[in-house]
């Protein structure tokens, strides 16, 4: 059972490093315990490098947590900038090439090291940047991913021509017109990370110096937020996606399952609107961001295990999937690093 949350409590690695070992960390657990049997994904160790080289208070253990999930990335990628997702607890890399979520978040992962990690990681990361934002995607939460890579690099490197290239490019995907008049958000349905979307188009306006895009990126987020906000507490989209036409489940308007890479994703995208307008208005969505984790949600369910380190794998009806995989314990530590740098007092 997990002990009740303070306010007080420091950004924990420790159940990353225990769910990592020589080649990386593992996707998924059962309860606290590594399932190794189903292996490691870029998508996961994408997210490792991301955390690991923005954290700030880098000791020992978050250190080589960024240098493993670097390698694991580099190792990924073929000469040519593709990326294979999938590797097996023996280490043997399996799956095909692709330009999809993966090579996203690998740029992510690897545009942030670019700009954050000491000298020598960012030098090989920005390598290995480059040789991947040298292809496109043609789905736009890969795109998003990527782009947020790129406006790390041209954070560190203005005008670093590849990143700029891919951040237009990237725009033009993301932000494809709408055919339903009446459904403001870019793709036919909500799916996941879905504040990635306006992340990323802020972050594009802002480094190519296109204020509409920062404005569409704005008008997104202050749409979603709102559509994801319920009785004054996040109540993000549910594992299955919404569309225009897409109710809630229950009485109150809650559906579920909820993801925790929901809310940190809408935690990233709100901390970026700060940044741009100085709006504090923004702030409550990454403070309800936190609270989220803290059991202000549809459930009243605390969300993260204070012994552990973990985040818990969904937000059920009543309850949370006892599971604490990687991609929501990183989720967790994500929102605590923004929360420390914009709410400091909740963290």
């Amino acid at each position: 059972m997990s002990s009740a949350p303070t306010s007080s409590a420091p950004i924990n690695f420790d159940h990353i490093a225990a769910m990592s070992d020589r080649f990386g960390t593992f996707e998924h657990a059962e309860r606290r315990t590594p399932r190794a049997e189903h292996g490691y994904c870029v998508d996961d160790v994408a997210r490792v490098l991301l955390v690991a080289a923005r954290e700030r208070e880098r000791n020992s253990m978050v250190t080589q947590l960024m240098e493993s999930s670097c390698r694991f990335v580099m190792e990924a990628q073929n000469e040519s900038g593709e990326i294979r997702n999938r590797r097996s607890a023996d280490g043997t890399w399996h799956g095909p090439m692709t330009v999809d979520d993966c090579w996203g978040r690998s740029l992510w992962g690897l545009g942030t090291a670019a700009a954050m990690a000491d000298s020598a990681l960012a030098e090989q990361a920005l390598t290995s940047f480059d040789r991947g934002a040298r292809l496109r995607s043609t789905w736009s939460r890969s795109m998003a991913f990527a782009a947020l890579g790129a406006a790390e690099v041209v954070r560190a490197h203005p005008n670093h021509q590849g990143a700029m290239e891919l951040l237009h490019d990237a725009a033009s995907v993301i932000d494809a017109p709408s055919d339903d008049s009446g459904w403001m958000w870019p793709e036919h349905r909500l799916t996941y990370a879905n504040a990635a979307v306006p992340d990323a188009l802020m972050a594009a306006g802002h480094a190519l110096g296109r204020p509409a895009l920062v404005e569409r990126g704005l008008a997104l987020l202050g749409w979603l937020l709102g559509r994801e906000t319920l009785h004054g507490h996040l109540s993000v989209t549910p594992a299955g996606g919404a569309g225009p036409r897409d109710g809630g489940t229950v009485d109150d308007g809650a559906v579920f399952d909820q993801q925790p890479i929901e809310v940190a994703a809408m935690a990233d995208a709100c901390s970026r609107a700060v940044d741009l307008t100085g709006w504090s208005s923004w702030r409550s969505g990454i403070e309800m961001a936190g609270a989220w984790f803290d059991g202000d949600n549809d459930s009243m369910c605390v969300m993260w295990d204070a012994e552990s380190g973990g985040g818990f794998d969904g937000l059920e009806r009543g309850g949370r999937n006892e599971n604490q995989g990687a991609e929501s314990t990183l989720a967790l530590i994500s929102t605590r690093q923004v929360l420390r740098r914009y709410a400091p007092a909740r963290v």
